[in-house]
């Protein structure tokens, strides 16, 4: 089982469910809610997930599989493929070309591989375990802002608000008190890789899924950033606290979040 084949698999799956996002994009498509009014999924979802489940099937029926909108297809296997098959389906669903497939995949718990593909703006980020990160194909690097008074950073709101000791927007709120542009897109898998190209130097969001951030993650450590729970300690995609950044800004975010920075 070579990485090489394994890199034409994830990447077959991303660019032939990408194709069909793009097909949709701004067309006519069901909608329906899920556990709240406003987490939506289409029937463009469900298609697209398809697509990347019968690729992985077709060339590694034995693997494990969590996705998005089918769950767990669990295996005795120590590969594991994370699917978010339109990660931002409310911007996709209000024709904001803010969204993408993303799917990650792990062995023996580690994340090796992982394509982020937003068809919209033809942006395909990929990272391999130790090979670094590329944005359609040239090597991507995080920024070297080092300055956090001059920072740019991304955040995303639960739909439904984390049992925390102390709200999300509290947090927000100290992030703008500090004067810094904080922009909320819509998709974490897009912030993720935003961090990982340096558009963004950092980012945070509560209670992610672990196809949210699958792929994402890697794609932020190949590219040489740094990601964390809030209390500063290793993250893996499973877990509800993401802090990505490029690594210069991250203890001052965690400062923030954690209140021990809370003055301009």
């Amino acid at each position: 089982m070579t990485m090489e084949k394994m890199k034409l698999t994830i990447m077959e799956a991303a660019k032939s469910a990408g194709a069909v996002i793009q097909s949709y994009f701004q067309g006519v498509f069901t909608i329906r809610s899920k556990d709240g009014i406003n987490n939506l999924v289409t029937e463009v979802d469900n298609h697209s997930e398809k697509i990347i489940i019968d690729i992985i099937k077709r060339d590694y029926p034995a693997h494990s599989i969590i996705s998005e909108e089918v769950g767990e297809l669990m295996q005795d296997s120590e590969y594991q493929w994370i699917i978010d098959p339109i990660d931002g389906t409310v911007n996709f669903a209000h024709g904001i070309p803010i969204c993408c497939v993303s799917i990650g995949l792990r062995h023996n718990g580690k994340m090796i591989m992982g394509v982020v593909y937003n068809p919209m703006m033809n942006e395909f980020f990929f990272a391999e375990r130790g090979k670094g990160a590329t944005l359609n194909g040239l090597p991507i690097r995080v920024s070297d802002k080092k300055d956090f008074k001059t920072a740019c950073l991304v955040t995303g709101f639960p739909y439904k608000w984390p049992e925390t000791k102390e709200h999300p927007i509290k947090v927000f709120e100290r992030m703008i008190m500090q004067g810094l542009p904080v922009r909320r897109l819509g998709s974490a898998a897009i912030d993720l890789c935003w961090v990982a190209c340096g558009r963004f130097d950092g980012f945070w969001e509560y209670n992610l899924n672990s196809w949210d951030v699958a792929a994402g993650y890697l794609i932020v450590r190949e590219a040489g950033g740094r990601i964390s729970n809030f209390d500063g300690t290793d993250t893996t995609v499973f877990e509800k606290e993401t802090l990505a950044t490029n690594g210069y800004i991250h203890e001052e975010m965690l400062g923030v979040i954690n209140k021990e920075i809370t003055e301009n």
